[in-house]
């Protein structure tokens, strides 16, 4: 095991993979900006290294910077979190170029899964099922993309090789459209992620967003743990995830979760990581593969049990994983509400301090956030403050205790998306469960504030 693990992000995560150093007895380093000066994980430190001023480029996403701190602290290893540079090939490199382990995947498996067109070919050769689409990457050919989107028949979606987050990805409903679709979205994707490339697939019209959460050593074993839902998002962006899914056959979770694992032995996967699908009329569909730990992490553990964080660590230390997949069992039922400082229905980021917080509990309930009372909510970075996860023996317990739990919450100085999750939590449809990708998005034009 690691004697020392230098934490590259912040917020909730940073804390979140602090408290698993600590059960472990690994030291930690928190790298932070100036901007996070005052964050909790930073005065809990066993050492804490300023990287630089507020901005991500200028802090959290300097390469140079967090190596630095690696060296001059002596640490053995680096933990991305999620976000800033967890899944960037070259970070990766970097860091294990410098003589240090770097806690995830391979380069090389960043590399595949994180070009979108790569991973899709990755998957099909595994036999994952993929969406009906363009094979690799659109030809500059005009009447060769109007032909391959007659073949897949509209409405199609274009999204970018390189893109991510919800971002880098257009609805096409008509012919017409078709072209300058293609080429706005290539545009942006230059812009956004220094890589032009597009790919085009079937738009699936009310499909439900459902993830399988993998572990894979570096002995040839991969597990699954399980699967989530996290249909309940807008923009793309997920706001409330659960575990298990509702209503999906469980033969048919396992027939998926079972692809997954042998991709992973296919393409010599280690670590943590999720497969994203879409899922239609009782069938999965592959859209990316996320080579980090998840936001949506803690339903998971609390169905299974399993840490994780913790098993990224042992894994990244050379150690087997110390179950086998008939070890893993899913006991009741998770949700998770991420708490966002911005308004509840326009979204509009609202930093600034905290003037009073007090976060729920009781029995099933979980609090992961780096926020106190006069903590300063500073404007450079997503707008997440905190997740709060309940854990019940039924999805009807699970729903009550998350109605409770954000009863209890009390969050002044700052606008936050409480209000929204409360509503939520009430609504028939969601209650029902199994709603698609696309109901709140409906749903808030109905409830216009």
């Amino acid at each position: 095991m690691f004697k020392k693990i230098l934490i590259a992000n912040r917020g909730e995560i940073a804390l979140r993979i602090q408290r698993a150093c600590r059960e472990l007895g690994v030291r930690s380093v928190i790298v932070y900006s100036e901007a996070d000066r005052d964050a909790k994980y930073v005065k809990l430190a066993d050492e804490a290294v300023c990287i630089g001023p507020p901005p991500s480029a200028l802090s959290y996403l300097s390469m140079p910077a967090i190596i630095a701190a690696a060296e001059v602290t002596d640490a053995e290893a680096i933990h991305p979190g999620y976000g800033f540079l967890s899944e960037n090939a070259d970070f990766a490199e970097r860091v294990e170029q410098s003589g240090f382990t770097f806690i995830g995947p391979t380069p090389a498996s960043i590399r595949i899964m994180g070009d979108k067109v790569s991973a899709k070919q990755a998957m099909i050769k595994a036999g994952v099922p993929c969406v009906p689409g363009s094979e690799g990457e659109l030809p500059e050919d005009p009447k060769e993309v109007v032909r391959i989107a007659r073949t897949i028949g509209y409405p199609v979606i274009i999204k970018a090789a390189g893109g991510g987050g919800g971002r880098g990805m257009r609805v096409v409903h008509t012919e017409a459209a078709l072209l300058h679709a293609v080429q706005t979205t290539r545009a942006e994707a230059g812009a956004a992620f220094g890589n032009p490339a597009v790919y085009m697939e079937k738009f699936l019209q009310t499909p439900r967003h459902i993830e399988i959460q993998i572990l894979a050593d570096t002995h040839r074993t991969a597990v699954w743990l399980g699967e989530r839902d996290c249909s309940m998002q807008r923009r793309h962006q997920k706001i409330i995830e659960e575990a298990p899914a509702p209503g999906i056959p469980r033969r048919t979770i396992e027939r998926i979760g079972e692809r997954c694992t042998a991709a992973c032995k296919k393409i010599g996967y280690r670590g943590a990581g999720t497969f994203e699908f879409l899922y239609e009329n009782g069938e999965f569909y592959f859209i990316e593969m996320n080579t980090r730990v998840q936001v949506e992490h803690p339903v998971t553990e609390l169905v299974t049990g399993i840490d994780i964080v913790q098993m990224q660590i042992r894994i990244a230390a050379g150690e087997k994983l110390p179950f086998a997949q008939r070890h893993v069992e899913l006991r009741g039922h998770a949700i998770e509400c991420r708490i966002n400082a911005e308004d509840a229905y326009t979204f509009m980021p609202s930093p600034g301090r905290i003037t009073m917080w007090h976060p729920p509990g009781g029995p099933g309930v979980r609090v992961d956030s780096h926020a106190y009372t006069n903590y300063f909510v500073p404007p450079n970075y997503d707008s997440m403050i905190g997740k709060i996860i309940v854990h019940g023996d039924t999805r009807e317990q699970a729903l009550a205790r998350m109605r409770t739990a954000l009863s209890e919450t009390v969050i002044e100085g700052i606008s936050t998306n409480i209000p929204l999750h409360r509503e939520l939590m009430v609504d028939a449809k969601f209650i029902e469960g199994g709603t698609s990708i696309h109901y709140l998005e409906g749903w808030m034009q109905q409830h216009k504030r």
